[in-house]
């Protein structure tokens, strides 16, 4: 921040105190055109420092600003989503104005046309009026009035878009799929049992299924869940809303084997367990957030068979947590009276009651604080007013987050409410307007890319929603821009191939972030299973700093349209980006890498793999002369990477003789360090002939024993 001279300070404070914080400056509001750059897309020639950036300038709130390096000539420039006929512009200047400057238009982005020429500017707002045609707008200055660069409280164009629909309204009743109940509800225990007999073995069925549970005390009910069904307390903490009774998933289904038990989650809910112990054996992609378990919590299946999960995070069990034959678990920012057993790969940070690290003799490893957090936005209640809560960013945190409940609330006016039937073009018809997204339960097929380009959006799925590009089109792409939110929904590969199914940032995307990370939580990818489904890659992050907190990215296995070719998909994810987290990464059965990783400084925190079972032989996986892709490989340029709690099975079913050369491959270097790898044989099914590049001990026989690493190099 640069320092001031007293009279450049008091025409700073002077600014403060009259324009009130969040509202336009009076002139802007005099347009009879609509405001639309406000929370666009911004960029500009330089920043100040990072907290000054371009998209303070359009974000509808006079407290915060861009500003310049301190030279000529300096630009700000927004995006308006599509072509606009502009009729007016506002810049509400900061005590570093410009003296003289030109406002352009262009519909590229690159060749720019003057639309008002300002000489002998005196700052303070100006109001201009100007007539012209564009996509992009921008201020460029040629001739500062200060010593300092150019800085502006908000820069707002005003104008109309074609189209003639009239902007879409935020806001609205929830869909069909959303039930939405009290204490109170008839038959309540009926509604949970209806939806469970339907979703209980529907595991790639099209039902999708969302239960909100008011505030208040619920007895005696159980509600079980099954696929594609999600529970949910509506209060702002989850003591607000107490279940005498259970949350269920068993594996009854499936003859009591858990491994299966996918897509399903439980948040925010107080429950005091009939009998003591709640259970909740899951495998892959069924988060469990913002739980208070007043009693202890079995992660498997009633009998003990197989089961292969899984997250919690954000939770508090007061009793002791049982994973009995939970092959590998994640928790995050919790607190639990006590943790019995693990079998390969149990991994904590940030977890008060926690077991130490053992993994040398035991499945153990343990951070005593997660370095970057940010729980999952979520839906509440706000007396009768429906509102999104967005935690705030936290660093080095340990135990829970509630019920201090740091961030900011959003009224359901601000999101377009998706349900089934609404198009791709209306949801980013919906986005270029700046509102936000909640997408009901349902399934929705995508013609074109769902293009997210606003600073701090938030993307929020309900039920599992279902996303599904068809005709070999993208699911989503987000700017390179801080702070949006994408939580809770499933992208389906279509069964055209897909380059990218979710892009975070654009190639070479290289802006920082740090202060406020764009993150992935409980965002999940599947290629095949429900059928044929192909993409090259799953997920490219490009961006800087982005938080990857539970995600499991998943070329099938098992349902319909599986096989070598059938569902093809290259890589899982893919990191290009500087600084980026993950913490519960599940990615498997890849054709080639799981996880390749690019960028610097990247940190993964518990990994979870299997190879892909189908390789027809090794000369199928074959490739610089060694057989096998890694499932987890640090690119050969980098020169900083730390991971830690790292699993791979192979179960190579189709040719049992396939040697993989090993699970994981990095760099040798110094700055290289990962910690707590391992390697396992399922049955015997193929086997790996070293964990860490040419390091550890090959697996071998039929009795999935690991084979470990504690540290490498």
């Amino acid at each position: 921040m640069r320092l001031r001279s007293l009279g450049v300070a008091l025409a700073a404070t002077a600014a403060l105190i009259t324009l009130p914080i969040t509202q336009l400056p009076a002139a802007a509001a005099a347009s009879a055109d609509a405001n639309l750059s406000q929370g666009r897309v911004a960029t500009s020639s330089s920043n100040e420092n990072a907290g000054t950036p371009a998209s303070a300038a359009v974000d509808g709130n006079t407290a915060t600003r861009w500003s310049s390096a301190f030279t000529d000539d300096q630009w700000l420039q927004v995006d308006l989503g599509a072509t606009a006929s502009i009729s007016q512009v506002v810049i509400n200047w900061e005590a570093a104005y410009g003296k003289d400057y030109k406002i352009q238009s262009s519909s590229d982005g690159s060749t720019w046309t003057d639309l008002r020429s300002v000489t002998g500017g005196d700052g303070g707002t100006d109001t201009l009026d100007v007539s012209g045609q564009g996509r992009y707008v921008r201020l460029l200055g040629v001739h500062r009035a200060t010593q300092w660069g150019y800085s502006a409280w908000e820069f707002q164009v005003f104008g109309t878009t074609g189209g003639g629909s009239g902007p879409i309204q935020g806001g609205g009743d929830l869909g069909p799929n959303v039930i939405v109940v009290d204490p109170s509800t008839p038959n309540l225990q009926q509604k949970f049992d209806q939806v469970f007999a339907q979703q209980e073995s529907a595991q790639f069925g099209s039902g999708r299924y969302q239960f909100l549970l008011k505030p208040g005390t619920y007895n005696g009910i159980n509600a079980q869940l099954g696929f594609y069904t999600s529970i949910s307390g509506l209060g702002l903490n989850p003591d607000d809303t107490q279940i005498n009774g259970d949350v269920t998933v068993d594996a009854g289904w499936f003859n009591g084997n858990a491994t299966q038990n996918f897509w399903r989650s439980a948040e925010n809910l107080a429950i005091r367990p009939s009998n003591g112990t709640d259970r909740w054996a899951v495998a892959q992609a069924a988060p469990f957030r913002r739980m208070h378990i007043q009693g202890g919590l079995n992660l498997a299946p009633n009998g003990y068979g197989w089961a292969s999960g899984g997250y919690i995070a954000d939770s508090r069990i007061d009793g002791t947590v049982g994973p009995y034959s939970q092959q590998q678990w994640y928790t995050r920012d919790s607190s639990v009276g006590g943790w019995t057993n693990g079998v390969w790969n149990m991994t904590f940070t940030g977890v008060q009651g926690a077991p130490a690290t053992n993994f040398d003799s035991g499945p153990y490893t343990t951070l005593d604080t997660t370095p970057v957090s940010r729980e999952k936005p979520f839906l509440y209640l706000d007396g009768s007013t429906y509102k999104v809560f967005v935690p705030a960013k936290r660093t080095n945190a340990r135990g829970v987050s509630w019920p201090a409940n740091a961030g900011t609330s959003l009224p359901l006016d601000r999101f377009y409410l998706v349900k089934p039937g609404a198009t791709a073009a209306t949801i980013n018809q919906a986005l270029a307007q700046g509102l936000n997204l909640l997408f009901t339960p349902g399934v929705y097929h995508l013609d074109q890319t769902i293009d997210v380009r606003r600073a701090d959006t938030v993307v929020l799925g309900l039920g599992l929603a279902t996303i599904v590009p068809d005709n070999g089109v993208d699911a989503m792409h987000v700017a390179d821009v801080d702070g949006v939110r994408l939580a809770g929904f499933l992208i389906d590969a279509g069964r055209a191939n897909s380059d990218t199914l979710l892009r975070i940032g654009e190639p070479g995307a290289s802006a920082d972030h740090s202060a406020n990370p764009t993150t992935m939580q409980d965002v999940f990818v599947r290629i095949g299973g429900a059928g044929p489904g192909l993409a090259t890659n799953s997920v490219v992050v490009n961006s800087d700093d982005v938080v990857i907190d539970h995600t499991w990215l998943w070329r099938a296995d098992h349902g319909d349209g599986v096989g070598w070719d059938t569902n093809r998909a290259d890589y899982g994810l893919k990191v290009n980006g500087d600084d980026v987290l993950a913490t519960g990464l599940f990615v498997e059965h890849f054709n080639k890498y799981d996880v390749l990783w690019s960028g610097e400084r990247g940190r993964t925190i518990f990994f979870q793999n299997e190879k892909a079972y189908d390789a027809p032989n090794a000369a199928a996986i074959s490739h610089d002369g060694i057989v096998g892709y890694a499932a987890y490989k640090v690119a050969d340029t980098v020169t900083q990477h730390e991971a830690w709690g790292l699993g791979s099975y192979c179960n190579y079913t189709s040719d049992p003789s396939i040697v993989q050369h090993h699970g994981f491959q990095v760099p040798v270097r110094s700055g290289i360090k990962m910690h707590d790898l391992l390697v396992i044989s399922l049955g015997g099914k193929g086997q790996y002939a070293h964990v860490v590049n040419d390091t550890g001990a090959p697996t071998s026989g039929t009795d999935t024993v690991p084979s470990k690493v504690t540290q490498f190099p």
